[in-house]
């Protein structure tokens, strides 16, 4: 038996973890080029594409049991 994980929790992880991420790419895109603004649009570049990538790679891998124990799922299952 699997762990039923939902959509809706794939988007809010891939969200928040692309604004970490962007946050990151802008404060590093500023320092390099010394313009927020080339920061800011570089950040807002990548802030799509790269939650685009992250949610289609999520999904993907939560089809695999690769490195999931049964003892891990049945733990899971527990806990909800």
């Amino acid at each position: 038996m699997k762990t039923s994980v939902s959509r809706k929790r794939h988007i809010l992880k891939t969200l928040t973890w692309r604004i970490v991420g962007t946050l990151d790419t802008i404060l590093i895109s500023w320092l390099i080029t010394g313009s927020i603004e080339a920061g800011i649009g570089i950040g807002g570049a990548e802030f799509i594409t790269k939650t685009l990538l992250y949610y289609f790679h999520e999904r993907i891998w939560y089809k695999f049991d690769f490195g999931i124990t049964r003892e891990d799922i049945d733990e899971d299952i527990h806990r909800h």
